[in-house]
């Protein structure tokens, strides 16, 4: 079982930044991809990035590519998404997810085994 809490949300102006982090409780943080996904209100939860278990491999989503960077500390159990150059299609609920499915991730059917509780962020025109 894992455990994943997010943080790192909030209010920015268009342009701005943000950096969430997402702590993982459990065993074996290592041995899972580790990703982010959003929602924005009245849409489907969409793929945000992915990165492999030891950090070597990343994806992204076309509508971040660029602006977003994903990154991850093992000894920490922890994984980030830095965020620049936000705007208001940025706006959403982001959520922290793992799993092992690397490439189903960024398909039409993510297959993921673990969800963080969401954080919310907004950013202001």
């Amino acid at each position: 079982q894992v455990q994943l809490v997010e943080s790192g949300g909030g209010l920015v102006q268009a342009g701005g930044s943000l950096r969430l982090s997402c702590a993982a409780s459990g065993r074996s943080f290592s041995s899972y991809i580790m990703g982010w996904f959003r929602q924005a209100p009245g849409k489907e939860r969409e793929f945000v990035a992915v990165i492999s278990q030891i950090g070597v491999s990343t994806y992204y989503a076309n509508s971040v590519k660029g602006r977003f960077t994903i990154s991850r500390d093992n000894a920490k159990n922890t994984v980030y998404l830095q965020m620049n150059s936000l705007n208001s299609e940025d706006t959403a609920v982001y959520y922290c997810a793992a799993g092992s499915d690397y490439g189903s991730w960024y398909g039409p059917l993510p297959r993921v085994d673990y969800w963080g509780q969401g954080t919310q962020v907004t950013v202001s025109s």
